[in-house]
């Protein structure tokens, strides 16, 4: 994987769902919010957590683009939500074990 760190801060969106997605991180409970958005029994490990997180993002974004009657912001910010605070989980690049 690449440096997240560097992907998230590359990432160009509306300021107002990045500003929501820094609020809702007070409230981000990873056992229950991970289990919801990605339609899974468990909560999987952080590097893959934050893949799944990035590829959904990205398909949220494509859909904000185009218009999409689909798109919901309140699931984007969500998706932000998580991805934020999975890749605080990730071990730092030069700090790995």
């Amino acid at each position: 994987m690449t440096d997240v760190t560097a992907l998230l801060a590359a990432l160009r969106r509306p300021r107002l769902l990045i500003r929501a997605a820094r609020f809702g991180l007070a409230d981000y409970n990873r056992e229950r919010d991970l289990k919801r958005l990605m339609h899974l029994p468990a909560a999987p490990g952080p590097r893959i957590a934050v893949d799944r997180l990035l590829r959904a993002e990205a398909e949220m974004e494509t859909r904000r683009k185009q218009g999409v009657a689909a798109y919901s912001p309140a699931r984007h910010v969500e998706i932000l939500i998580a991805l934020m605070a999975e890749a605080r989980l990730l071990p730092r690049p030069g700090h790995e074990a």
